[in-house]
């Protein structure tokens, strides 16, 4: 199998365990969105921002570590075993430390939820640690499975503690304790686990090798966290928790774009792990970022075009402020999307404190734009500040990654997208029916002329997965 079926092959199976239930969530918005209050809303995510920030930290990143060494010992036991069985037993050393800390400090933290600041990190880091595992083992069916029942898991018990019992924010908050925990015992049971753990195979080695690739990626985490989270803190303190609850809604519609890209990341950076040694490199890599440039481009311009028709379907009109903030915010996610595709490579080449040096200076930017403008322009000061952020570092890290691999991008494709996505966002402020329309073909138009080489490979491809099974 050439290197681009395989790719294909392994994003769709990883994105049959995501998309199917990002689709429902995204669904249940309008009933997140109708029987919570702004200031519910706004309190369970910036405690889920909180959990997103102390989960890094309590496991040192070590799960990129266990997935990187792991994808390069494949086949071999005995160090599959030392480097499973040092990680696990690392990280429950860790989860004892963060549990002993918390009960220390917990007596002077004055919030009703704050015991989830516990049991999610607990929860989040094991679910991390073991999806990292199977994916390393080299199971994307099993890490895609488990994917699906986090968030399978997630919308069945947000549905019953929310809709039937009315647990308000409490109710999110443990389905999505739940549904972590859920993944963890199943991954653990499947891949059997049980067999690759065992004291007599801890590491003193293994492990510095592993925090040796995984403590630079730290900072690069927490600078990603300021990215997200900063917003979440500044806008809270200056307009309020309702404030928050507007711009968590708006960023829900930016989450779809990163989770679907999220299922490409998977594989992409499991690729670049496998073959970024390859000679044919560069032509390889740059074919391939550009492909998925121009899919994620397209998707980008086809979400915003297509926004003013489902934001009063899927939002409530209390959240209503959050449409001017969604083209802002999907933009951003576009830079990122290519931020990521260059962090691949780094990651291939094990050079994690490159990562972590471009983030710096974007993480301290977006909190200097948004503190200084929020007082003058409002919630349109976190987007705006998001925006530049990941712009610039996307910019650092492509003109850093030449010291790797010399990437030739489609300057062509570029330039016909930009002015695409001005008269899309021109229209979308517009906000009439008629331009509206107009906007979703301009949009289809261009997402099928763009991209027609690769929707008829991927027509071939099931036609012939089709006739093959028909035949037998």
């Amino acid at each position: 199998m050439n290197r681009e079926k395989e790719l294909f092959k392994n994003t769709a199976i990883v994105g049959i365990g995501k998309i199917s239930t990002q689709v429902i969530t995204f669904f249940l918005l309008p009933v997140y969105t109708a029987l919570l209050s702004t200031e519910e809303y706004g309190i369970v995510d910036l405690l889920n921002t909180l959990v997103m920030l102390l989960v890094p930290i309590i496991s040192f990143q070590i799960e990129q570590a266990i997935f990187r060494y792991l994808v390069e010992n494949r086949g071999n036991l005995c160090e599959e075993k030392k480097i499973i069985s040092t990680a696990i037993y690392t990280v429950i050393i860790q989860i004892i430390i963060y549990t002993m800390v918390f009960f220390i400090f917990s007596n002077f933290i004055n919030n009703q939820y704050k015991e989830f600041l516990l049991i999610n990190v607990i929860a989040c880091t094991l679910s991390s640690v073991m999806l990292q595992i199977t994916r390393g083992l080299g199971s994307n069916v099993k890490y895609s499975i488990g994917n699906f029942i986090i968030a399978s898991s997630t919308i069945i018990f947000n549905i019953l503690f929310i809709v039937i019992f009315k647990f308000g924010a409490y109710g999110m908050l443990m389905a999505n304790f739940i549904a972590n925990t859920l993944c963890v015992i199943y991954v653990f049971l499947v891949d059997k686990l049980y067999k690759y753990i065992s004291f007599k195979e801890f590491k003193k080695v293994v492990l510095k090798k592993l925090w040796k690739f995984s403590i630079p990626l730290i900072p690069n985490t927490i600078s990603w966290w300021i990215f997200n989270a900063s917003d979440r803190i500044i806008v809270t303190s200056i307009m309020g928790s309702g404030a928050n609850g507007i711009l968590a809604a708006a960023q829900k519609f930016s989450n779809v774009y990163a989770t679907i890209f999220g299922i490409v990341n998977v594989t992409w950076t499991e690729t670049a792990t496998l073959y970024v040694n390859d000679k044919d490199r560069d032509a390889f890599f740059s074919k391939m970022i550009n492909i998925i440039m121009r899919l994620f481009i397209a998707l980008c311009i086809g979400i915003i075009a297509f926004m003013p028709f489902v934001f009063p379907i899927m939002v409530n009109e209390n959240f209503g402020e959050a449409y001017y903030q969604i083209p802002i915010l999907i933009l951003a996610s576009c830079c990122n999307v290519m931020v990521s595709l260059l962090s691949a490579i780094y990651i291939a080449k094990k050079d994690t404190k490159a990562i972590a040096k471009s983030s710096y200076i974007s993480a301290i930017l977006n909190i200097i734009i948004n503190i200084a403008l929020i007082k003058f322009i409002g919630l349109y000061a976190a987007s705006i500040s998001t925006f530049a952020s990941y712009f610039i570092i996307m910019l650092n890290r492509y003109k850093d990654i030449k010291k790797y691999v010399s990437l030739k991008m489609d300057n062509k494709m570029l330039l016909i997208a930009g002015i695409i996505i001005l008269l899309i966002l021109i229209i979308y402020y517009i906000n009439n029916f008629i331009l509206n329309l107009i906007g979703v073909i301009i949009a289809c138009i261009y997402a099928f002329f763009s991209n027609r080489k690769y929707i008829k490979i991927i027509i071939e491809f099931f036609r012939k997965k089709i006739v093959n099974k028909v035949a037998v």
